[in-house]
């Protein structure tokens, strides 16, 4: 398999806006309403939020090139709590889905990781997200449940999940 993780920089903030776009009108169409979405988007992709987090050295973007062509991105942020790495997000767009690129990402992420000194790896992810089933099977368990309420009337419901490396 021809897989390249390039690490982002703020030349690739109109990238990984696309990309959650299409990533994420697929992934939470059946789970989030079209306003929840656009709202998370707005919030979480705007450029000055994705410069700040790039502008952070403990927040890292990976783009995951696949067959020449950029198909999805992980951002991650090193020492979150002691010994721990918090993964904030991984997405892929639709057309890739089941080519084992998650995988692939998990393993990156494990062996990044691992070479900054953290021990333990955590994430939210929705309750409803068929994606849990990929961190089932990387090794990471639910420690935990969240509701956070991030603003508008929306609420993320999310299990909290851990690996320990």
């Amino acid at each position: 398999m021809d897989i390249i993780f390039q690490k982002a920089s703020e030349k690739e903030v109109a990238l990984i806006q696309y990309l959650a776009e299409r990533s994420w009108r697929s992934a939470y169409r059946e789970i989030l309403s079209a306003e929840q979405i656009d709202y998370m988007l707005a919030e979480m992709y705007s450029e000055s939020e994705l410069i700040n987090q790039l502008q952070t050295l403990e927040y890292q973007y990976y783009i995951i090139i696949f067959e020449g062509n950029a198909v999805g991105f992980m951002g991650y942020e090193l020492h979150y709590e002691p010994n721990t790495t918090k993964l904030h997000r991984l997405y892929l767009i639709p057309e890739v889905i089941g080519k084992g690129l998650g995988k692939a990402f998990i393993s990156f992420l494990k062996a990044r990781v691992a070479d900054f000194g953290d021990q333990r790896i955590i994430l939210n992810v929705n309750k409803n997200n068929p994606a849990k089933k990929i961190y089932d099977s990387q090794g990471f368990r639910v420690y935990g449940e969240s509701v956070i309420d991030i603003g508008k009337g929306f609420v993320m419901d999310d299990y909290l999940m851990e690996h320990h490396l």
